[in-house]
C-alpha cells in the first residue's frame, strides 16, 4: 500500500490548501483587505476542492481572482444561479473554474470552490474586500479577522444547498495543516495612540515621528484557535467628516459607480436625559444551548459563558427601574420563560426571578432561537411599556435570515439588542437583529465582560428616542445630494453614525466646499451638528467608499437567497452587479479556459478541514420523549423536561409561584462563592435599597453586632443605614466596575433622598468613617 503524500486529513487524504495570507490596509475607520488562499495539488489525480470560512457580515466583497501557474484569471460576478451553471459547465468540460459565494442560509458564511485542480498545479486566489470598522465605547476601532466558524445548531427544515451543510473533516488545531500570516498597515491623520491585538505580534513599526502610520505583522504560528483582533486607539476619533470620492467615468449613466460618492460620519453630542425612562417592557432571551457551557475564551480560568451570563442577568434584573415590566427566556433546542407572560417589577418577581437564574444551566440541547421570538413576539403589548428585547447568544444558528425576516416583521413595535458570546459568533445574526430592530449590537471575546457592555445597553434602552433625525445639505448651486443609506430613525448617546451619499451635478471649482447637518429632537428640544468639508473628490482605485455605500444599500434590501421579496430582488441584484460587490443573489466565477488540453476523467473531492475547538461542538436536539404538555408549561409545541436542575430535586413548574421561599443561604454560597461584588448587588430590593441582615455583614466583613452598633441614630431605620453603607462599599470596592453597577447604584441614592433625607448627611459621615473610606461624600447627590 502506498502512503499519500503531503499533508492530510484524519481520513488520510491530501489537503490541497496550504495557506492564507491577509494584508490589510486601515485607514481612519475604514479596512481594505486582500486574502490570499494558496492551493497545491501534489495528488496525481485532478482535484475539486471546497473551502468554507467565516466573514464579517459587514464585509463588500468586491473582487475574486485566481493566478494559474503564473496567470491570472479575474472573476466575474454573476447571478447566483447563472454562476453555479457557469461552473458545473466549466467543470464537466474539463476547464479550470473557481467559485466565490456567500452561504444561502447566512451572509457571515463563504464557501470557495476549486474546480479541476490539474496534479502539480499551484493556485492562488485572492478575494478582496472593505469594511467600516465599529467604535468600542473607550474609543478603540475594533477589527476583526474571523478564524473560527463554529459548528451551526442545524435544524429538521435546514436547507440542503447550504455549505454548511457539508461534513468538512475537523482535525485537532496542532493537526491542521495550513498556516495563517497577517500583516497590515494603519493610517490616521490625527496620530496613532496604541495598537492592541489578542494574539502574538510583532513589534509595532512607527511610520514617522508623528505616529501617523504603522505597520504590523502577526507573529509565526497561528492555530486557528481564535478569532484575529485588533484595537486600534487614535489620538482623535470623534470628530465629525466627510470624504468625497470621485467616481469611475466609463460606466453607464444613473449607475451607482460612475457618480460622486460622499460618506459622512458624525458623533452626536446628545445629552444624558434626567431622570431616565422608568417604563418599559424588559424581555431578557437568553442562550442556554450545550455550547454556552464552554469558556469565554481560551485564557487560562476562564469563566464559562453560561456563569458570566447569569452574573449579567442578575446586573440586569437589579437595575430595572421599578414600575416597569420584565421577562426571561431561555432557549435551546426548546425554551423556557420565567413567567407565563411579563410581569411588573417588584420585590417579589425580581426575587423569583433571581431564584430561577441562579439555578440556571446550559442543559436546553440546540440553538433554536425562531419559536421563542414568536412567542415573545404574539404577546399582546402592555400600553404605555414599549417592548425592549435582550438577546445573549454564542450565534450557533444557521438559517440567519429567517431569524432576521421574524426581527425585521416586528421592528416597528420593539426595540432589539443583540450580544454575541464567544470566539465564532455568528455576526450576520448578531447585528443583523439588532440592525432591522433599531438597537445596537455587541461581542464579547477573550477577556471582556459581557456584564459591562449588557449593562450599557440597558442605559441606551432607558434613555428618552431621539427623534426627527434628519440630514440636509447645503451645495453650490447645480449640485445636489442622493441619499443612499436607509433613513436614520434610532440615533444613541456616545455612538458614531455613518452616512452615504451621491452627489449629481455639476462639480464645483476644486476650492469650493459644502455643509452637512444632522438635527434631531430629544424631550422637545433640538439639536444639531454641522460639519464643513471640500467639495474637490479623492481618487481611489479601490472605489472604496462606493463599495461600502453599495454594502450599505444591500443589507437593508438583501434578506437572503430565500427570504427577500421579489420586489427588491431585482434592486439587489442590480446594485451588486453593478457595483460588484457580492450579495446573497450573486457569485463571482472565474474560468481558465487555456489550459494545454482539457482535464480527463473523474474529479477527487476534498474538503479543506477545519479545527476542532473546546466548549464549540453543535449540540443536536436533546427533546425528552414525553412530549405532553402540563397546565403549567409552554405550548404543545415545547416538550416538558423530563429532568430537573439537580438530582436532589422535584421537577417543578415553570412560572412563579409567590408562596415559594427565596434562595437559601447555601445555596447563595454555591452560586456566588468569593464574589462580593455579585453578593452585594444579589442582596439589593427591587426599590434600590439593602437591608441590614447576615448576607449584607458577610459583604463588609464586620458583624452584623458591630454593624448595628455603630447605627448613629438611635432606634433609626436601619434599612438607610444599610444602603449608605452598601452604596459606599461599591464606590471604595467596585470602582474598577462601576459601568456595571451605575444604574442600580443610582436607583439607591433616589431610595435614601425619599426615604432617609432628613438624616442622609448623618448616616454618610458616620458611614464613611465606619468604613474607613476616603470616598467623596458629592457621590449622594442627585
Amino acid at each position: 500500500m502506498v502512503c499519500p503524500c503531503g499533508l492530510l486529513t484524519q481520513q488520510e487524504e491530501p489537503v490541497p490548501l496550504k495557506s492564507i495570507s491577509v494584508t490589510l490596509s486601515i485607514c481612519e475607520f475604514v479596512v481594505g483587505v486582500s486574502a490570499t488562499l494558496n492551493y497545491e495539488n501534489e495528488e496525481k489525480v485532478p482535484l475539486e476542492a471546497f473551502f468554507i470560512f467565516p466573514m464579517d457580515e459587514d464585509s463588500a466583497v468586491y473582487s475574486f481572482e485566481a493566478m494559474v501557474d503564473g496567470k491570472k484569471i479575474m472573476a466575474e460576478l454573476q447571478d447566483k444561479m447563472k454562476a453555479h451553471a457557469n461552473y458545473e459547465k466549466a467543470i464537466s468540460q474539463g476547464h479550470q473554474a473557481f467559485l466565490l459565494e456567500e452561504d444561502k442560509c447566512s451572509r457571515d458564511v463563504f464557501c470557495c470552490n476549486v474546480g479541476n485542480l490539474q496534479p502539480g498545479s499551484k493556485v492562488a486566489l485572492t478575494l478582496k474586500y472593505v469594511q467600516e470598522l465599529p467604535l468600542e465605547a473607550d474609543g478603540a476601532l475594533r477589527y476583526v479577522l474571523p478564524a473560527i466558524l463554529n459548528p451551526r445548531y442545524q435544524l429538521s427544515e435546514w436547507p440542503e444547498d447550504s455549505c454548511l451543510k457539508m461534513k468538512t473533516p475537523i482535525l485537532p488545531l496542532e493537526d491542521l495543516p495550513y498556516t495563517l500570516s497577517m500583516a497590515a498597515t494603519i493610517s490616521s491623520q490625527h496620530g496613532i495612540q496604541r495598537i492592541q491585538c489578542n494574539c502574538p505580534l510583532s513589534p509595532i513599526e512607527y511610520l514617522g515621528d508623528d505616529k501617523t502610520s504603522a505597520q504590523i505583522s502577526l507573529a509565526d504560528g497561528h492555530k486557528f484557535d481564535r478569532d484575529v483582533e485588533l484595537l486600534i486607539y487614535y489620538s482623535k476619533v470623534h470628530a465629525p467628516s466627510v470624504a468625497v470620492e470621485m467616481g469611475k467615468p466609463t460606466t453607464k449613466p444613473d449607475c451607482l459607480m460612475g457618480e460622486t460618492c460622499a460618506m459622512v460620519s458624525f458623533y452626536p453630542n446628545i445629552p444624558e436625559a434626567q431622570p431616565p425612562i422608568t417604563c418599559g417592557e424588559f424581555v431578557f432571551l437568553m442562550d442556554r444551548s450545550g455550547s454556552m457551557q464552554g469558556p469565554m475564551s481560551k485564557q487560562d480560568k476562564s469563566q464559562l459563558r453560561i456563569e458570566a451570563a447569569k452574573e449579567t442577568l442578575i446586573l440586569l434584573l437589579k437595575s430595572l427601574p421599578i414600575g416597569c415590566y420584565f421577562n426571561v427566556y431561555g432557549f435551546g433546542s426548546y425554551y423556557e420563560a420565567f413567567f407565563q407572560h411579563s410581569v411588573k417589577y417588584t420585590q417579589r418577581t425580581m426575587e423569583e426571578a433571581l431564584r430561577r437564574v441562579k439555578l440556571m444551566r446550559a442543559d436546553l440541547g440546540g440553538t433554536e432561537i425562531l419559536t421563542p421570538l414568536k412567542n415573545i413576539y404574539s404577546r399582546s403589548s402592555i400600553p404605555g411599556h414599549p417592548l425592549q428585547l435582550f438577546v445573549f447568544t454564542d450565534g450557533e444558528v444557521t438559517d440567519t435570515f429567517s431569524v432576521i425576516k421574524e426581527v425585521k416583521s416586528n421592528g416597528l413595535m420593539h426595540r432589539c439588542f443583540s450580544f454575541g458570546i464567544g470566539e465564532g459568533a455568528s455576526t450576520s445574526l448578531i447585528k443583523g437583529i439588532a440592525r432591522v430592530a433599531g438597537g445596537t449590537s455587541e461581542f464579547i471575546t477573550g477577556k471582556e465582560r459581557m456584564q459591562s457592555k449588557a449593562l450599557r445597553a440597558l442605559k441606551r434602552s432607558l434613555q428618552p428616542v431621539v427623534e426627527d433625525v434628519s440630514l440636509s445639505w447645503d451645495l453650490p448651486p447645480g449640485l445636489s445630494a442622493k441619499m443612499l443609506s436607509p433613513e436614520q430613525t434610532v440615533i444613541f448617546r456616545g455612538q458614531r453614525l455613518i452616512i452615504y451619499a451621491q452627489l449629481t451635478g455639476t462639480m464645483p471649482p476644486a476650492d469650493a466646499t459644502g455643509e452637512v447637518c444632522l438635527q434631531y429632537t430629544l424631550q422637545g428640544k433640538s439639536y444639531e451638528n454641522k460639519v464643513t468639508f471640500s467639495l474637490q473628490p479623492k481618487s481611489d482605485a479601490n472605489l472604496t467608499i462606493h463599495r461600502l455605500a453599495a454594502k450599505s444599500f444591500l443589507q437593508t434590501k438583501d434578506m437572503g437567497f430565500r427570504e427577500t421579496p421579489a420586489s427588491d430582488k431585482k434592486d439587489v441584484l442590480q446594485v451588486s452587479i453593478e457595483c460588484g460587490v457580492i450579495s446573497s443573489h450573486t457569485a463571482f466565477i472565474a474560468i481558465n479556459k487555456d489550459l494545454d488540453k482539457p482535464v480527463q476523467g473523474p474529479l477527487v473531492r476534498r474538503d479543506i478541514p477545519r479545527p476542532i475547538l473546546l466548549g464549540a461542538t453543535s449540540m443536536m436536539p436533546c427533546r425528552p420523549a414525553h412530549t405532553k404538555a402540563s397546565s403549567s408549561c409552554l405550548p404543545a409545541s415545547r416538550p416538558m423536561r423530563s429532568t430537573s436542575y439537580y438530582s436532589s430535586m422535584s421537577y417543578q413548574p415553570n412560572y412563579y409561584n409567590p408562596h415559594r421561599s427565596t434562595i437559601s443561604k447555601s445555596l447563595y454560597s454555591l452560586v456566588f462563592g468569593d464574589n462580593h461584588l455579585v453578593q452585594l448587588i444579589s442582596l439589593q430590593k427591587a426599590d434600590g435599597s439593602w437591608d441590614l441582615n447576615e448576607g449584607l455583614a458577610m459583604v463588609l466583613g464586620m458583624s452584623l453586632e458591630d454593624i448595628l452598633t455603630a447605627l448613629p441614630i438611635k432606634n433609626g431605620d436601619s434599612s438607610g443605614w444599610a444602603t449608605v453603607l452598601a452604596v459606599l462599599w461599591l464606590h471604595t470596592n467596585g470602582k474598577d466596575m462601576k459601568c456595571e453597577w451605575e444604574l442600580l447604584e443610582r436607583k439607591a441614592v433616589a431610595w435614601i433622598h425619599i426615604h432617609a433625607g432628613s438624616v442622609m448627611n448623618v448616616l454618610m459621615k458616620a458611614a464613611i468613617a465606619f468604613l474607613q473610606s476616603s470616598v467623596d461624600p458629592a457621590m449622594f447627590a442627585l
